[in-house]
C-alpha cells in the first residue's frame, strides 16, 4: 500500500526496519494533495497541450529569415518584424514558463528535464535566427532611424527601440552576435550543474528536531532547525548540513568560478568596462547606486555589531555563532500559523492597498496560484513566476512553525501582484518589470505585514518578539544581501584581473567579509566559509543588491502610503502597473522615492539602529 500524506507539511511516515525510529520523510510529488499544488491550467491544461503548442511554435523560428536585410526599408517592415518577434516571444514565454514550473515541482523528473531542455534548445536556435535584428537596427544611420521612429507604425515599439539604440556601442556584427547566441545554452552549464547538485543530489540525512522526532534534513527543514529554541538542534543541523557542502566543495567552487568567468567573458565581448557595468547598463542604473549602498552599510555596521551583542546577552551565550542568529530571542513566543492563517494575515495587512488588490490576491492564494509544501526533489526556497498569459504562480516550501514563511508568502505575493497589474496594464513588450523594481513590490508587502502585526502586539514581550523579527528582516534583506553584493563585486574584480578563482580564494574573500559584517566578537565557524558556494543567486550575478535597494525604497514607500491619502496610493499602484514602460529609477521617482540619492538607504539603516535600541529597552 502506498504511503499517505500525514500532515499539512506533506510528510509521510516511512517504515523503519527493526527497532530503528521512524523518520518523517518527504513524499513523492504524486502523493501531494491536489489542493496544495498549483494549477498550471492558465498556461496549459496538460503536457499534451504543451506538446501541441510547442510543435506549432518551433517551426516559426524559420520565419525570422524573411525580415533579414529589410529592416531599414520602411517603417511597415520594421514594425512587422518587431510584432512577429514580440508574438513569437510571448508564445515562447508561455511554453518556457510551463516547462520551468514543471521542472521545479521535482527537479529529478527526467520527463520535465527533457521538456525544459527541448524548449531551451529551441529558444537558443530562435535567438540565433533573430540575432541579426539588433545589429541590423544598429546599422541604420541616425537620420534614417529618426525618420522611422516618427512613423505611426513604430509607435508601440518606440521606447523599446530607443532603449535598444543605447546598446549600439556594445552590439557586435551579425556574425559575432550569432556566435554569442549559439553559446546561450552552453553558458548555462554552471547554473544547471549547481541546480542539479544542490536540489537533487545532495542528501543531508536525518536529524532530530526540537520535538525529538527524526526528520529528513533538507533545505527547508534546515531553515526550520535554525529557528529551533534548542541550541543543540541548531548546532547539529548547521554542522550536518554543511558537511555535504564540504564533501563537494571543489565541484561547487568550480561551478561558481565558471559562472563568474561567463559573466566576465560576455562583458569583455561586448566592450563593457566590467561585468558590473554590463549588468547595471540594462536598467540604466549608475554604478554610484551600487557603490553608495555598500558605503552606507559599512558606515552603519556598528549598529549591527550592537545587535549581535544584544542577541548574545539576551540569549545568555558566551559566544554567538551563525546558527544563533535566526531563532527569535523570545523563542518561547514563537507561534504556529497554518497556510490559511498565513493567507488571512497577509491579505488583512495589505488592506491599505485597496479592495481590488486584496480581492485578487485572496482568490489567488486560496485558489491554486501556489505550490505550498515541500516534496521530494522540489526546488528549494520560494519564488514568484509571473507571465503575460498565465497566473502569477508562487512556489513555496511552507513550514507552519516558521514565522518567516508567513513573511515569505507576503513577499512572493508582492511579486505576483506586480506581475498581475503589469500584465493587465501594459502591452507584452512593456509588461515585464525589471528585477530592480520587483524587489520593491515584494519587500513593501513585508513592511505592511510587519506593521500590521506590531500594531496588534499584545504586550511588551510580544512587541519585542516582533521588533526582533523586523530587525532580522532588515538584517537579512539589506545588510546581508549587501555583503553578498560585495562578494560578487570582489570576485568578479578578481576574475577581471586574471586572479584564479580557486576554492581557497573564495574562502579567503568570504572570511574577510564575514569578519567585516559580523564584527570582532562573533564566532565564525569554518563551515560558514562554504556559504558562498551554496547561494543560488550568485549564478545570476549582481542581482542581490536589488534586495537591499528594494527594501530601502519599500520602507520609504510604505511610510508614504500609510501616512498619505488617495494620491500616494494611486502613485504606488501606478508604479505596479508600470511594467518596464519607464526606466526603473524613473518608475520609483513616480512612486515617490529617488534611489540615486542616499536618503532611502540611510533612512532604512537609521530605522534599523532605532529598532535595536527599542529591543534593548523592551527586553
Amino acid at each position: 500500500m502506498e504511503p499517505t500524506v500525514k500532515t499539512q507539511f506533506a510528510y509521510h511516515i516511512a517504515k523503519a526496519p527493526g527497532n530503528k525510529p521512524k523518520v518523517k520523510s518527504l513524499p513523492s510529488r504524486s502523493h501531494v494533495k491536489e489542493a496544495d499544488r498549483w494549477d498550471l491550467g492558465s498556461l496549459f491544461t496538460s503536457d499534451e497541450a504543451w506538446e501541441k503548442s510547442f510543435s506549432a511554435w518551433e517551426p516559426r523560428i524559420g520565419q525570422y529569415e524573411r525580415f533579414r536585410g529589410k529592416l531599414a526599408s520602411s517603417a511597415k517592415v520594421l514594425a512587422e518584424c518587431l510584432e512577429f518577434d514580440s508574438d513569437f516571444d510571448r508564445q515562447g514565454e508561455r511554453l518556457g514558463t510551463y516547462a520551468f514550473l514543471k521542472t521545479a515541482e521535482d527537479t529529478s523528473n527526467s520527463t520535465y528535464q527533457r521538456m525544459q531542455g527541448r524548449f531551451r534548445n529551441a529558444a537558443s536556435r530562435a535567438a540565433q535566427a533573430a540575432s541579426y535584428i539588433r545589429p541590423e537596427i544598429m546599422a541604420i544611420d541616425d537620420a534614417r532611424m529618426k525618420s522611422l521612429l516618427s512613423a505611426k507604425e513604430i509607435a508601440p515599439f518606440r521606447v523599446m527601440l530607443e532603449r535598444l539604440l543605447r546598446h549600439k556601442p556594445h552590439t557586435l556584427s551579425d556574425r559575432e552576435e550569432r556566435l554569442l547566441a549559439m553559446q546561450s545554452e552552453m553558458s548555462e552549464a554552471s547554473n544547471q550543474i549547481f541546480r542539479q547538485l544542490n536540489n537533487a543530489d545532495l542528501k543531508f540525512g536525518a536529524i532530530k528536531n526540537d520535538k525529538g522526532e527524526q526528520i529528513e534534513l533538507s533545505h527547508a527543514s534546515f531553515s526550520a532547525c535554525l529557528h529551533s529554541p534548542k541550541r543543540s538542534v541548531r548546532k547539529t543541523a548547521f554542522h550536518q548540513y554543511y558537511r555535504q557542502y564540504a564533501a563537494h566543495e571543489n565541484t561547487l567552487s568550480a561551478t561558481l568560478a565558471g559562472s563568474i568567468q561567463r559573466d566576465v567573458y560576455y562583458a569583455k565581448a561586448r566592450d563593457y568596462s566590467s561585468a558590473l557595468a554590463a549588468s547595471l547598463f540594462e536598467d540604466n542604473v549608475p554604478a554610484a547606486v551600487y557603490d553608495n549602498l555598500i558605503d552606507s552599510v559599512h558606515r552603519h555596521l556598528p549598529a549591527l555589531y550592537r545587535y549581535y551583542d544584544l542577541r548574545r546577552r539576551k540569549m545568555k551565550l558566551k559566544q554567538i555563532h551563525h546558527y544563533d542568529t535566526y531563532v527569535p530571542i523570545l523563542s518561547e513566543l514563537e507561534s504556529r500559523h497554518t497556510w490559511n492563517q498565513a493567507v488571512k494575515f497577509t491579505v488583512a495587512a495589505l488592506e491599505p492597498l485597496g479592495s481590488e488588490y486584496c480581492g485578487v490576491l485572496e482568490r489567488g492564494l486560496n485558489g491554486r496560484w501556489c505550490d505550498r509544501y515541500e516534496n521530494q526533489g522540489k526546488q528549494s526556497g520560494a519564488f514568484s513566476c509571473g507571465s503575460f498569459d498565465g497566473d502569477p504562480y508562487i512556489l513555496m516550501n511552507y513550514q507552519a512553525d516558521v514565522l518567516d514563511h508567513v513573511f515569505t508568502l507576503a513577499h512572493e505575493a508582492g511579486h505576483s501582484m506586480h506581475s498581475y497589474y503589469s500584465a493587465r496594464s501594459q502591452p507584452y513588450q512593456y509588461y515585464n518589470y525589471t528585477i530592480f523594481v520587483a524587489e520593491v513590490a515584494s519587500t513593501f508587502n513585508e513592511q505592511l505585514l510587519s506593521r500590521y502585526l506590531l500594531d496588534r502586539a499584545k504586550d511588551d514581550r510580544h512587541r519585542a518578539y516582533l521588533v526582533n523579527r523586523q530587525i532580522d528582516a532588515i538584517r537579512a534583506t539589506l545588510l546581508r544581501q549587501t555583503m553578498f553584493a560585495e562578494f560578487e563585486k570582489i570576485t568578479h574584480d578578481l576574475a577581471e584581473r586574471n586572479d584564479p578563482l580557486t576554492l581557497d580564494r573564495f574562502k579567503a574573500v568570504y572570511r574577510g567579509l564575514l569578519e567585516t559584517y559580523f564584527g570582532p566578537d562573533f564566532a565564525i565557524d569554518d563551515e560558514l566559509l562554504l556559504e558562498c558556494l551554496r547561494i543560488p543567486h550568485f549564478y545570476r550575478a549582481f542581482y542581490v543588491y536589488k534586495y537591499a535597494t528594494g527594501m530601502s525604497a519599500a520602507i520609504a514607500l510604505a511610510e508614504r502610503v500609510l501616512s498619505g491619502g488617495k494620491k500616494e496610493l494611486d502613485d504606488y499602484l501606478g508604479f505596479l502597473k508600470g511594467g518596464c514602460s519607464k526606466d526603473p529609477l524613473d518608475l520609483l521617482r513616480g512612486a515617490g522615492v529617488d534611489m540615486e540619492k542616499p536618503d532611502a538607504v540611510d533612512t532604512a539603516l537609521a530605522q534599523f539602529g532605532q529598532l535595536v535600541e527599542e529591543l534593548d529597552r523592551l527586553l
